[in-house]
């Protein structure tokens, strides 16, 4: 959710800034030419049915809200460190990617600081959330850490290949792991990675199918998405360790408060009433019908825009 609501069409930025400068009905020239002009009033007009333009335009209202009430809690120094990460993901390609979007270097740090705002808007309304019967159902559906080793590959007739040498009697699945996996944080180590239900480290296919191996289990292929858009991997794991799960629900109450509140800053319709309710607290008034049904989902139907901004007027 955070991504469809921050990310976008930063290009069309100065649609609404034209919208909102324009002093006239017509407001200053844009182009002349022989006998015509193009005003900021007309070229508003054009663009503003545009859905680019209305979600800059939301971009826009999230960022001022957010801004003025969490600004002072997000420091320069997260902003850049999560820049900085994103730079050194994406190496030398990382200005074509911003390019590609849209974005410069400076749109899209302003871009991650309004991310950082809503993230930190969010936990703090998601540790209200933290109630006991959160905790049991996190329990409940909570595995505590295993210990496994993976190969990881992105082609499917060498991961049949590579499963069929790490089922045979005697395989030495850390050396398969060595020579086949493209993972680099593991493949050196024999493929040994440890996590439990809460980690992100590995496809939720792949979690999955770990918890349901026998220690020494071998699973078969298992196909998962990369992390690179539209790409797909390959796994096979062999499961090392299992921890027995207690059955004090206390014994992990720091981890299920990361699981519920991971869980929460996931649901696109929590995120969405958080918004809202920043919304409502800024008094949101829709000026111009045209932008009504974008904010609806934050800020009521049509009609109850329709009525405030009359109201307001």
């Amino acid at each position: 959710m955070k991504k469809k609501l921050l990310a976008g069409a930063i290009t069309l930025l100065s649609v609404a800034t034209l919208a909102a400068c324009s002093k006239s009905s017509e407001g200053a020239d844009l182009i002349s030419m022989k006998g015509d002009v193009v005003t900021e009033h007309q070229f508003y007009e054009q663009v503003k049915n545009n859905p680019t333009a209305q979600q800059v335009l939301l971009n826009m209202a999230i960022e001022k809200v957010f801004e003025k009430q969490y600004g002072s809690e997000v420091t320069d120094k997260e902003v850049d460190d999560a820049v900085a990460e994103e730079q050194k993901k994406y190496g030398d390609s990382y200005q074509n990617v911003l390019s590609r979007a849209g974005m410069t270097p400076e749109t899209r740090k302003a871009q991650i600081r309004t991310s950082k705002l809503v993230e930190l808007a969010v936990k703090k309304a998601a540790e209200n959330e933290l109630t006991d019967e959160a905790y049991q159902k996190a329990f409940e559906s909570y595995t505590p850490d295993v210990t496994a080793q993976i190969i990881r590959m992105d082609n499917e007739d060498k991961a049949k290949e590579v499963l069929e040498k790490a089922k045979a009697e005697g395989a030495d699945f850390a050396q398969l792991a060595k020579d086949n996996s493209n993972d680099d944080k593991t493949k050196e180590n024999g493929g040994e990675i440890t996590f439990d239900s809460a980690s992100t480290e590995l496809p939720e296919q792949v979690k999955k199918a770990a918890f349901a191996l026998d220690v020494n289990g071998v699973s078969d292929v298992i196909t998962a998405t990369g992390t690179q858009a539209y790409s797909t991997q390959y796994y096979i794991i062999k499961l090392t360790k299992k921890t027995e799960k207690s059955s004090n629900l206390d014994d992990y109450k720091e981890k299920l408060k990361t699981v519920i509140l991971a869980q929460k800053q996931n649901d696109s319709s929590f995120v969405q009433s958080v918004i809202g309710k920043e919304f409502q607290a800024a008094n949101i008034k829709v000026k111009d019908p045209v932008f009504q049904n974008i904010f609806a989902q934050y800020v009521g139907g049509a009609d109850s825009n329709s009525s405030s901004s009359s109201s307001a007027k």
